[in-house]
């Protein structure tokens, strides 16, 4: 089973980089349901423009306060460890089939 080491020089450092990690994380499955939404044609091309502005602000931001942090290199560690996580999870739940289908749509 994979574990998850948080390192930072103290508790702060660990827990943005914790919360970015997250926040990277969400941010991924927001752009996989734009993409969803674009490709059925549920959404203006005013929607898209302005969704595509919104995402892109906020990777800007925790790029840069990854950064400031210096922690850009532990968020990556992390975001490595959690995907790792999940995909042990979703193994031993559900199998190879579920498995396949999870990590195709990253």
């Amino acid at each position: 089973m994979t574990t998850i080491d948080v390192d930072g020089d103290d508790a702060a450092d660990g827990l943005m980089t914790l919360v970015l990690a997250v926040v990277d994380i969400l941010v991924d499955a927001l752009e996989r349901e734009a993409l969803r939404r674009m490709e059925s044609d549920r959404l203006t091309d005013e929607e898209i423009e302005r969704l595509g502005t919104q995402l892109a602000s906020i990777e800007a931001e925790v790029e840069q306060m990854k950064e400031e942090r210096g922690i850009e290199d532990e968020v990556s560690r992390l975001r490595e460890d959690l995907d790792r996580l999940v995909d042990d999870t979703v193994r031993s739940a559900g199998g190879e089939a579920v498995f396949e289908e999870v990590t195709r749509t990253r």
